[in-house]
């Protein structure tokens, strides 16, 4: 054994290495005796302290044992090298339960919401974020927030967040709720995984719009609840034309500011009618009011929140639209007495968002900058949609079916004739545009062919070229 006094490695560490990595190699074996550490100092020209550090490393490492009075020895029971315990009829590898197989079958429509490109269904203009102003806040929240948030406290949000977002919504959203109320948490996807464990138990009914959020289809099968397709139309969800024979609803998921990927506004008669039906059958609705900071024409359609007397609506939202997907804070509304209880649980499933993040975003609404950069992208948004849609119409209009967004972030058109939008999303994805197949947002084996088209972020470039690609597909395949 030699030692190197100008190395980089600490004395200590480089003795017991060498003992380590000797009786790996069988060099020294179980029960081998080991020189005094007096003697091993003298040999190597080292001080015995460090020695004494050596042994101490091996020693807690079980590696040698010491008995009082004698030299310290290789440990006798050590199993030799590469020896590893083997059970008889153990997996050579873990395998997956039934819920993490479900996980995997890759439920998220296929996929689709994990590709990337121009047309990205949801995703908001990256060319429009206010980089500056958003990089003060993050200095100031990093500068000033040293309390005890960033402790282990205030799971659920917080409370200068909760007290904006309180104001925020009871003036844009009709949405009057105590801050203490507001829930805080990374995603809307976490939101969702947290409200169907929590308030519905394996084997319970949930409703879900057909077409609809394929995030909500992933939640509440990992929830283990049976989903039941609900009716759209063009005023969205109807609760009148759920078959008689569905069972009765524990949950029940809607999105009446526009209908998600038809874009549809729910009228105020349907909105009462599911009002009715969740107070009479003891459901819970879930009220995803995704993209409600974008209308470009008409007045607003009232939260279903609300318009709740009885606590029966859950209201959720997120900064993924109006902001950035990448910020990770999205929220949910619930009714005081399952404050406490979702709190909790917010703690336990993992889902609570960051506190600087939490205290950023609190001042730049403080400050008004929230509602400058929603007044501005708005007007984009409105008009990169208009000229998505007037492209299409122009270059494709006997081909597809399309209408002008009232608002939103993306829109579905459809074919006059059968189509295979898959394959044609996935040809489409080949020349870096990430549509995704209208079809894929459905349950049933009734379903409509389109594509659903993100406009927020695609520029005038974009725009052009996406139409002429998707032109030049449905022209191959008439020609075919």
């Amino acid at each position: 054994m030699t030692v190197d006094k100008m190395g980089e490695i600490p004395l200590p560490e480089q003795i017991y290495r060498a003992i380590r990595d000797a009786v790996r190699s069988a060099v020294l074996r179980p029960g081998t005796k080991l020189p005094s550490t007096r003697r091993l100092a003298a040999v190597l020209d080292v001080s015995r302290n460090t020695v004494n550090a050596a042994y101490g490393l091996l020693l807690a490492e079980g590696i040698v044992s010491v008995r009082p009075g004698s030299a310290p020895r290789i440990t006798e029971d050590l199993p030799p090298e590469g020896a590893s315990v083997s059970l008889s009829g153990s997996p050579a590898a873990p395998l997956l339960s039934r819920r993490g197989e479900t996980m995997a079958a890759n439920l998220r429509g296929r996929g689709w919401g994990h590709r990337f490109g121009a047309f990205q269904p949801g995703a908001p203009a990256l060319d429009c974020f206010p980089y500056e102003e958003w990089a003060r806040c993050l200095r100031r929240a990093a500068r000033l927030e040293r309390g005890a948030d960033l402790l282990y406290r205030n799971f659920a949000g917080v409370p200068e967040l909760q007290k904006q977002l309180a104001a925020h919504l009871a003036v844009e959203r009709g949405v009057h709720a105590e801050p203490e109320q507001i829930l805080i948490t990374s995603s809307m996807q976490s939101s969702l995984t947290l409200v169907s464990q929590a308030l519905a138990d394996a084997g319970d009914s949930a409703w879900l719009e057909e077409p609809g959020y394929v995030g909500a289809r992933t939640a509440f099968h990992m929830a283990g609840l049976s989903i039941h397709p609900l009716p759209v139309d063009g005023e969205g969800a109807d609760i009148a034309k759920m078959p008689a024979a569905a069972a009765a609803p524990r949950l029940i998921y809607v999105t009446p500011s526009h209908q998600f990927p038809l874009g549809a506004r729910m009228p105020l008669a349907r909105r009462l009618a599911l009002l009715e039906a969740a107070r009479t059958g003891g459901a819970v609705i879930l009220e995803d009011d995704y993209d409600s900071e974008f209308l470009f024409s008409g007045r607003p359609v009232a939260a279903l929140f609300g318009l709740a007397e009885e606590g029966q609506v859950i209201y959720l939202s997120t900064f993924s639209k109006s902001l950035l997907p990448g910020m990770r804070v999205a929220y949910c509304v619930v009714p005081p007495a399952l404050v406490e209880p979702l709190a909790q649980a917010v703690r336990n499933f993992g889902c609570a968002a960051n506190v600087q993040a939490q205290a950023a975003l609190a001042s730049f609404m403080d400050s008004g900058g929230y509602r400058k950069h929603l007044k501005n992208i708005r007007q984009i948004y409105q008009a990169r949609g208009s000229l998505l849609v007037e492209t299409l119409k122009e270059r494709l209009g006997n081909s597809i079916e399309v209408d002008r967004p009232t608002g939103n972030v993306q829109l579905a058109l459809t074919f006059r004739q059968p189509r295979d939008d898959v394959a044609l999303a996935l040809e489409m994805h080949e020349r870096g545009f990430a549509v995704s197949p209208l079809s894929s947002y459905y349950i049933g084996s009734e379903k409509r062919s389109g594509l659903v088209v993100g406009f927020a972020g695609a520029t005038e470039k974009q725009i052009a070229q996406g139409v002429e690609a998707l032109g030049d597909l449905l022209a191959n395949k008439r020609a075919g």
